[in-house]
């Protein structure tokens, strides 16, 4: 007897397919869904769409309702995510069948719909009318002599209050860039900070800010910097920077006035592909922020 795949959407209740779609994202890409889910943050604008079989998710694709913020102009979106099929259920053309459902149902929803795809399938996402797009990676030189003012404080997601305030301020947050950002984008930044920028998180007192960023020796990567207001960069940068010379790389499109910022291919496993309605076109020579990427 051939057991027939049965499609379902949306199961985020439904403990046995979430469990089973938990075990094949972890086996499949090493990604960790059980805390995110069970401190909350597997919002309304994450969906999975899967098929199953004897109750198992055999293959996935994911959307995430997300807005695209350019030139200060907002834009709906949807970004497709943890497209995976289980080994057993490959060369089947399950995730094609999934990926065609996305696109009719939600074709006229948005003005974009993209997703980052690996170095195994460039291939496979043209065919469904999805374009690559250049991404660019953005950085800058920072001397100081002085020392900061305001020592940064360490967040630690594994104190509720620290957690709970990185919640509150990514729903408060504003843009991180007129040029381009993302907006409503709260569930996939929380699986970062849990999962991938957890010992990288720290709080600027003076600029009321959360900065993520690692510091290596001559180099300070800026993964985001979540804020209520503008914030001055120059501030921002001397808290994180030390003294001397360093370079700062974004993980984002920064926009600050008066910095003289480098701008350079970005060299990345994978790429970023988009598909666009008649009425919208992608910007060009912008950094997708790393940490609302699905």
């Amino acid at each position: 007897m051939v057991t027939k795949e049965q499609f379902y959407k949306d199961y985020r209740e439904n403990e046995q397919l979430r469990e089973s779609f938990f075990e094949l994202a972890n086996s499949i890409f090493g990604l960790n869904f059980q805390s995110w889910y069970e401190k909350g943050f597997w919002g309304k604008s994450y969906i999975p769409l899967s098929y199953v079989v004897e109750d198992k998710v055999v293959a996935n694709v994911s959307i995430n309702s997300i807005d695209l913020i350019i030139h200060g102009k907002q834009h709906r979106a949807l970004q497709v995510g943890t497209v995976m099929t289980h080994p057993d259920y490959r060369n089947k053309g399950l995730s094609s069948r999934l990926l065609c459902k996305v696109l009719e149902e939600y074709k006229n929803t948005c003005d974009f719909i993209y997703l980052f795809a690996n170095q195994s399938v460039l291939d496979f996402y043209p065919k469904f009318g999805f374009e690559r797009v250049e991404e660019y990676q953005y950085s800058t030189k920072f001397s100081t002599k002085r020392k900061p003012k305001n020592k940064l404080r360490k967040l630690d997601i594994l104190n509720m209050d620290d957690l709970n305030f990185i919640y509150v301020m990514s729903n408060e947050r504003i843009p991180v860039s007129r040029r381009f950002a993302t907006g409503n984008d709260q569930s996939i930044l929380m699986y970062y900070c849990l999962n991938v920028f957890f010992d990288n998180m720290y709080y600027h007192e003076s600029e009321d800010a959360i900065v993520i960023f690692n510091k290596g020796e001559n180099q300070v990567e800026v993964f985001d910097i979540i804020s209520k207001t503008p914030v001055n960069i120059y501030n921002i940068l001397l808290g994180i920077s030390g003294e001397g010379t360093t370079k700062i790389v974004f993980g984002f499109t920064p926009d600050y006035k008066g910095v003289l910022f480098e701008r350079n291919k970005l060299k990345r496993d994978g790429a970023l592909f988009v598909k666009t309605n008649d009425e919208n076109i992608f910007p060009e020579y912008v950094k997708h922020p790393i940490t609302s990427e699905a």
